[in-house]
């Protein structure tokens, strides 16, 4: 079932980190990264790279599969909003 409008994964991030009790820097630190690299998930900066979806699913328990999915499916919906703005010409087969 498509969602319409679903959230970026870094809103989950932010969930799971602050259920926690840890802060931006603390969560950072433990995951492996730098604040700057996190806060920039958190916010919809930056996508869920592979890496940093092992790096989720090593920190949280979630599969990195889960995290890269939920990526997907926010950067689709996003697209979509601008479907009207991608021209494109129907390819067909050559004619000889």
């Amino acid at each position: 079932m498509e969602m319409k409008n679903p959230i970026h994964p870094g809103e989950l991030v932010k969930e799971c980190f602050e259920d926690l009790g840890l802060s931006v820097a603390e969560a950072a630190k433990g995951l492996g990264i730098t604040r700057q690299q996190l806060h920039n998930v958190v916010t919809g900066r930056s996508g869920v790279t592979p890496e940093m979806a092992i790096r989720f699913e090593k920190a949280f328990g979630s599969t990195a599969d889960t995290w890269l999915r939920m990526q997907m499916n926010y950067d689709l919906a996003q697209t979509r909003k601008r479907v009207a703005g991608i021209t494109v010409r129907r390819l067909t087969r050559k004619v000889a």
